[in-house]
């Protein structure tokens, strides 16, 4: 048994816990933004989406983004009989764990910005379209080097698209997704209009809880991103800790002290700073998460007011522009010049930003609009009035037992 191999794999799995906690943060995030009649609907619409999003990345999407399939006998995929294909000591099956957590966030995020009148049946065939096609042909791209694309930005400029632990791979794919969603959803019945109303956070104390388990677990998520223990670098941590503090201090001073923009800014942060945490300084860390932060308070009131897109929980300012800000950010401060370790390319991080974010809109726009018309997305207008928790899962958050 080598004792290193047994190292990586312990390490992978201890950031794929961490990142699979992730998923529970998401889910109270979102319990506490909703009105109480979705509180149920949350907490199943993500656990579930994580279950259909295992199958389609273990049967398809790892595939497609590594060329590697587990169809072999246990003796092979587990590396037990040799070969290169298959890691030793189930090397490659934790980094599919790993990755798994990853491809899973996609739906997570495009539940927040779809939230209280999505039909369930339709969104869970979503997840698996996405996360089995989708989102690893974009994976395979940026961290697989398919079709050629970063040599071609490598040749070109000096260095490939840089981004280490997915500021656009799974954050401004997973926002700019989430912003045709709910495009072709439309907004929630009574939000605009002449009676139209904003619909306060049912729990500040929740989505509190949703913010904090997420900010946690994202330390297994950028550093465990080195995927072994002679790549991991404290910079990561520190970059990750410095960026979510720029992001909550921002948040807090754009916001007005507004307890939905603190705890997002936190977020904010720590998505843009994703790409760039391993190259880039501290100081430029805190400057990209506060950046991030003062992005998601201006466009969330921007989106909601001026364009009356009614995305729930903000989660195209919170992912699709904070993660873009990120990519180009690490082409920013991972500069030497700006104290950074270097290797990156301004031009590369636009470029592969920009071809994210493309990307993203295609495959929202596909993904949607055939559902839509094909089998609908929306709940009826009586469904949405008794709330999805009632609707879709015949159950109150909090049932009345007398």
């Amino acid at each position: 048994m080598d004792l290193s191999t047994g190292g990586d794999v312990f390490f992978i799995l201890m950031g794929a816990i961490l990142v699979f906690a992730m998923h529970a943060g998401f889910a109270f995030l979102e319990v506490g933004t909703v009105r109480k009649k979705n509180q149920v609907n949350a907490m199943v619409k993500i656990l579930s989406d994580f279950g259909i999003s295992t199958l389609a990345y273990f049967l398809i999407g790892y595939s497609v983004a590594y060329g590697i399939d587990f169809f072999s006998s246990a003796s092979v995929i587990s590396g037990s009989e040799g070969g290169e294909t298959y890691g030793p000591q189930g090397l490659t099956l934790i980094k599919f764990f790993f990755l798994l957590t990853f491809a899973a966030a996609i739906p997570a995020i495009i539940s927040g910005g779809i939230a209280e009148r999505a039909r369930f049946g339709p969104q869970l065939i979503a997840s698996a379209m996405l996360v089995g096609f989708a989102y690893p042909f974009l994976e395979g791209i940026i961290w697989n080097g398919n079709f050629g694309i970063q040599d071609a930005l490598e040749a070109n400029f000096g260095a490939g698209f840089h981004d280490f632990a997915g500021s656009v791979v799974v954050h401004a794919f997973g926002g700019w997704v989430a912003l045709m969603a709910v495009i072709f959803l439309g907004a929630r019945t009574g939000r605009y209009g002449p009676k139209g109303r904003s619909f306060p956070p049912s729990s500040i104390p929740w989505l509190a809880l949703g913010s904090w388990l997420l900010c946690i677990g994202w330390f297994g998520f950028n550093v465990v991103s080195a995927q072994s223990l002679e790549g991991v670098s404290g910079l990561v941590a520190v970059n990750s800790l410095l960026a979510m503090i720029g992001g909550i201090l921002a948040a807090l001073w754009i916001g007005r002290l507004d307890p939905g923009f603190v705890h997002n800014g936190a977020l904010a942060g720590l998505v843009a700073v994703c790409a760039g945490s391993d190259v880039m300084h501290p100081i430029g860390s805190l400057i990209t998460g506060a950046i991030a932060g003062g992005l998601f308070v201006f466009f969330f009131n921007f989106c909601q007011e001026k364009l009356k897109i009614d995305d729930v929980l903000g989660v195209w300012p919170l992912h699709g522009l904070a993660g873009a800000w990120g990519g180009i950010a690490a082409g920013i401060f991972g500069l030497e010049s700006l104290g950074g370790l270097g290797g990156v390319s301004l031009m590369s991080q636009i470029i592969g930003t920009l071809g994210g974010i493309t990307f993203a809109i295609i495959a929202g726009t596909l993904t949607y609009g055939v559902l839509k018309v094909v089998i609908g997305i929306r709940m009826t207008e009586e469904e949405e009035h008794m709330g999805a928790d009632l609707a879709i899962h015949s159950i109150a958050s909090e049932p009345d037992v007398r």
